[in-house]
């Protein structure tokens, strides 16, 4: 099996945010650190959008950040939302399409490997795939954050 390129771009946005969780982000930005096409990543953050799990920001600081936490994001979800179809194989959508379709095993057999596959990623949200978040951060070229300094306590 072979997820696209959407949901791996997709994941891919995620990630990015969710390793700078702290600020907004651009698709510019996005795109530039996974070398990977503005207008493709466009369509891909109108759906993350749509699905709730980013917002938008409007005006001159404006950009892009997760709407909820990054462990509300579970990575099943969000790969059963982006592929277009998740049929192995012709005869899960028509079983009669098949001239053995009756008697065919291979049909459960992949059908219990998909919903293996599937539970996997289900135990997987997108905070557990960026727990390395230093190291996520330094490879895409995110900067740490420049917090201001705690105020001076006088006596």
């Amino acid at each position: 099996m072979r997820l696209t390129a959407y949901t791996d771009y997709t994941l891919r946005t995620l990630m990015y945010l969710a390793v700078k969780a702290d600020r907004h982000a651009t698709i510019a930005e996005i795109a530039r650190s996974y070398g990977i096409s503005e207008t493709h990543l466009m369509k891909i953050v109108h759906q993350l959008g749509v699905a709730g799990d980013i917002e938008t920001i409007r005006g001159r600081n404006g950009g892009i950040r997760l709407r909820k936490p990054a462990s509300d994001i579970n990575l099943g979800s969000v790969i059963r939302r982006t592929e277009p179809d998740m049929d192995l194989v012709t005869c899960f959508e028509d079983a009669g399409a098949c001239s053995i379709g009756q008697a065919c095993v291979l049909r459960s057999a992949l059908n219990e490997a998909l919903g293996a596959f599937l539970a996997v990623l289900d135990r997987y949200t997108l905070a557990d795939l960026v727990t390395p978040r230093r190291r996520l951060a330094a490879l895409l070229g995110i900067a740490p954050a420049v917090h201001p300094p705690a105020a001076r306590m006088t006596s």
